[in-house]
């Protein structure tokens, strides 16, 4: 065992350490620091992964499908190392398989669990390579920092070129992953929505307008939202494949549902966008040859943390924290909240820090229109773009307060609200409220 590895162990550990008595998360600096001592420790960590490798990669949905799957192969006596903080570019790869190690330096791990910006892929994938990639979908996210979408695509496409052997495990209903997994000339099977969900779809912006295989406008018999859907090329013969893990019989409301494989799968929380979550973990750990007989069990017990759909009980209000940082993910957080027919109150956080993206031109994109309803109780905007929420709202018709200390807005509604209260906040907001709301829930 190498005296550098040893020592670039035992200083992230207690880098992190620090950090948690200091209440931040220090799990990227942990990573930082231990590539600076040693610089091959990722690749040497990785190599000691006994039997599979994930990368789970995509705009939306990355944090909940890569918990889960870990969950899952967890449920199934494996032991696995796991981003689950989300930190999800380098240094918080790095953290991951660091963190997980004795303090002897080894590391003892049948299976790795890796959340992968879109970005960082083509930083990650010279340290090691992976056996399995999942790809959620492909949305517009941070103009300023990713660009067009077209941008994206090609990231994704080279750092698949770079594990040339790895298989992907793509979202078959985005026809934008799709066409990246087939140009990259990788191995991959599909996961998707087969049947007609929606009877009206929302009318969204669909990224996927034209075939990027022609040029020609692509064609629909039917999508769920965004561009997710039944698609076609109008001119060539690019549509969505075949399905490998085709969910059907869906039901959506209070809890989800859904037949795959001959099994009906069952989910106590809401959100359509979740069937994506749950059938992409339970294709990824059936590929590499799970039979899964307990995962049921699994989707029972797991409890989504980290502002994914997660619950907080304070003083008699019933609280959803949950993740919304673009177009397509808030879409689909409305749809969540609005299928909660009970009054409700909604808080809404808007940052423009470097990691949320400083252009947030995007919120003229979100439906928020569809909070123009009775069970609507009120709406407070905070964080630092508070005003520029509470001017978007304000074209639509719709009052919302101010308030830009979340903690002061939470408590209020706590106090004089109906006792079933929303927080919806983009990425820099999140671990600060979630904490927040944990600290309150402790003392409550």
């Amino acid at each position: 065992m190498k005296l550098r590895r040893i020592a670039a162990v035992w200083t992230s550990k207690l880098v992190a350490r620090i950090c948690k008595m200091l209440g931040k998360q220090g799990v990227t600096w942990a990573g930082k620091i231990a590539l600076m001592i040693d610089p091959k420790i990722l690749t040497e960590l990785a190599g000691d992964v006994k039997e599979k490798i994930y990368v789970v990669c995509g705009t939306n949905g990355k944090t909940t499908t890569n918990n889960l799957l870990c969950s899952t192969l967890e449920a199934q006596g494996k032991k696995v190392v796991c981003n689950h903080t989300g930190s999800n570019m380098l240094n918080g790869c790095v953290a991951s398989f660091v963190l997980s190690t004795g303090w002897n330096g080894r590391l003892d791990a049948d299976y790795a669990c890796i959340e992968v910006d879109e970005a960082s892929a083509l930083r990650i994938f010279p340290h090691f390579k992976p056996d399995f990639m999942v790809l959620t979908n492909l949305f517009r996210d941070q103009l300023d920092r990713y660009g067009e979408i077209d941008i994206t695509m090609n990231l994704v496409r080279d750092a698949m070129k770079l594990a040339p052997d790895m298989k992907i495990i793509v979202n078959a209903d985005d026809a934008l992953s799709v066409f990246v997994t087939q140009e990259s000339g990788n191995p991959y099977v599909t996961y998707g929505i087969g049947e007609k969900v929606f009877e009206e779809s929302i009318n969204e912006i669909k990224e996927g307008r034209f075939c990027k295989k022609c040029g020609a406008k692509m064609e629909y018999n039917f999508y769920h939202f965004s561009q997710l859907g039944d698609y076609y090329c109008s001119a060539c013969d690019f549509k969505r494949p075949e399905i490998k893990y085709n969910a059907s019989e869906i039901e959506t409301g209070d809890h989800l549902a859904f037949c795959v494989d001959n099994r009906r799968i069952k989910a106590n929380y809401r959100g359509f966008y979740n069937i994506y979550n749950i059938l992409a973990s339970y294709a990824a750990a059936r590929e590499a040859g799970l039979l899964l007989e307990n995962f049921q069990k699994v989707l029972d017990a797991y409890n989504p943390e980290n502002g994914r759909n997660e619950h907080f009980s304070i003083d008699g209000t019933e609280i959803i924290l949950n993740l919304a940082k673009n177009p397509a993910g808030f879409n689909q957080n409305i749809s969540a909240v609005m299928e909660d027919k009970t009054l409700k109150d909604i808080i809404i956080l808007i940052n423009d820090n470097d990691q949320d993206g400083t252009d947030v031109s995007w919120l003229w994109d979100v439906d928020f229109d569809r909070f123009q309803s009775d069970n609507i109780n009120s709406i407070v905007v905070s964080g630092i773009r508070c005003q520029d929420m509470r001017l978007r709202l304000k074209y639509v018709d719709i009052p919302a307060n101010l308030e830009q200390d979340v903690e002061k807005a939470i408590r209020e509604r706590i106090a004089n609200g109906c006792k079933n209260l929303y927080v919806l906040v983009n990425y820099t907001g999140l671990y600060s409220t979630h904490n927040i709301l944990k600290r309150m829930e402790e003392a409550s």
